[in-house]
């Protein structure tokens, strides 16, 4: 697989030092979802009603708060996790089991968090950037770290296997669905859409590690920009 991977001179990137792997195994998922989950997800897309699409995502929306809580506890963010918690009540409760958001317009925020940001807050670094057969972009440090979140999800403890594995194809499904337009968007931008999906996944991820905060290297450029400026 790793022959069939040519890397571009202009693609190097030391965060990527397995480039032509990570290449070939971004062809091969790039195929697999081009001919199994993307047309499924079109096809969702087609026949299912918007406040049905909107209500599903809200629905595993609100199972994903249990892990933001978890892992916003375990970041000592207790403030956000208090608030997960209290979104998880009201959306459960007076959202039907999460069909309906109605957290979000009393002013409690969605979190996004997960344990490769937990590790990453811990001071592990990310490591090298790494495709994962079937799964896509993640980190030496990421992908493992799901493995923790699949945990502590409620689906995992959902005991009928039948129901659990229809829940976790619907939620396949509408998240891929979620991202046609962003798919749409990259073809028509990017020449080279492995660097764009690798460079838009790395600076996002220090961005949630980091909750927006800059690397050293950003205050590094910021700090010289502040010089020159001042020489002028």
């Amino acid at each position: 697989m790793t022959g069939c991977a040519t890397v571009p001179p202009e693609s190097k990137d030391p965060r990527d030092p397995w480039e032509s792997y990570n290449r070939a195994m971004f062809q091969f998922n790039d195929a697999v979802d081009r001919a199994v989950l993307k047309p499924v997800a079109e096809g969702y897309d087609r026949v299912t009603p918007q406040p049905v699409r909107t209500g599903i995502g809200n629905f595993f929306s609100n199972l994903g708060d249990v892990h933001n809580m978890a892992n916003n506890a375990l970041q000592f963010k207790f403030h956000d996790a208090a608030s997960d918690l209290t979104r998880l009540i009201m959306n459960t409760s007076f959202g039907v089991f999460g069909l309906f958001d109605v957290a979000t317009p009393m002013g409690l925020e969605k979190s996004n968090e997960d344990f490769g940001q937990t590790l990453g807050s811990w001071g592990v670094p990310s490591g090298p950037y790494f495709v994962v057969p079937f799964r896509g972009p993640s980190t030496v440090r990421d992908a493992p770290a799901e493995i923790v979140d699949a945990r502590i999800h409620p689906l995992y403890y959902h005991d009928d296997v039948a129901q659990r594995n229809v829940l976790v194809g619907v939620r396949l499904v509408d998240i891929r669905a979620g991202l046609l337009p962003t798919e749409r968007a990259l073809e028509g931008m990017a020449v080279d859409r492995y660097m764009a999906i690798r460079n838009a996944y790395l600076d996002r991820r220090e961005y949630l590690v980091t909750d927006g905060a800059p690397s050293d290297a950003q205050r590094d450029m910021l700090r010289e920009l502040e010089d020159w400026d001042d020489d002028f």
